[in-house]
């Protein structure tokens, strides 16, 4: 596709409006992730976690028609993001021994991996509206870098002042797991009854929230029996 057409500028156009509308779970994934690492570090883990995503992204998008010949890879993918969805949700600060620059790359790395498993539907989006043009793809994914990190940032600050929202985005990214597991190739005709299918979104997102809560109780119940009686 030649720069500077109508055409290059309408497939911009279309894969940027992909990243706007596709961008709210990797958004909540970047905000839950960097919630509980010290202020002054948190724009360096929204920054270099975004970054690291998109070009995972990148290179996903640009080997898309190989990854559609993988078995599995949404199941895989789907469960990868249940235990992220956990992860995320039963996390607090970390304790002082814990090296600040390592709380910040697991934090890092956890953004990476989680976006690299649920960004699929975009991949696909992105490759079908690029239409094989290498050059789109990297304009259209770098145009959504400052998007995401502002996304991200709003809702990290919305969690510190509304800690319910915790919760919410790690019952969102549950969803967005359930429906990777459905849309498995083997496994998608098991979901054709429309009872079946959303009981299995509404198990998976209620099993991932009670089951972290309850976890990050007993957490807080073992943190307060430890520390010393004034």
């Amino acid at each position: 596709m030649e720069l500077f057409t109508v055409e290059f500028w309408l497939a911009l156009a279309s894969i940027i409006m992909i990243d706007l509308v596709l961008a709210g779970d990797n958004a909540i994934v970047i905000g839950m992730a960097a919630r509980n690492i010290p202020k002054e570090n948190q724009k360096k883990v929204i920054i270099w976690g975004t970054v690291g995503a998109v070009i995972i992204r990148a290179i996903a998008t640009l080997l898309v028609v190989y990854l559609l010949m993988l078995p599995g890879l949404h199941l895989i993918g789907g469960l990868a993001l249940v235990y992220i969805a956990y992860k995320l949700l039963i996390e607090e600060q970390e304790d002082n021994e814990v090296s600040s620059s390592t709380r910040i790359w697991a934090a890092i790395r956890t953004i990476i991996i989680a976006d690299a498993m649920m960004g699929l539907d975009n991949v696909l989006a992105v490759a079908g509206a690029a239409h094989g043009d290498t050059l789109l793809v990297i304009v259209g994914l770098a145009i959504s870098i400052p998007v995401m990190v502002w996304c991200s940032t709003l809702i990290m600050k919305l969690m510190e002042r509304f800690p319910w929202i915790v919760a919410l985005g790690s019952a969102i990214l549950a969803w967005t797991a359930a429906r990777m597991i459905m849309e498995e190739s083997f496994l998608s005709g098991y979901f054709a009854n429309w009872a079946i299918k959303y009981g299995f979104e509404l198990l998976v997102v209620i099993a991932v929230v009670l089951i972290g809560l309850r976890q990050k109780k007993k957490k807080a119940q073992a943190r307060t029996a430890e520390e010393p009686a004034i």
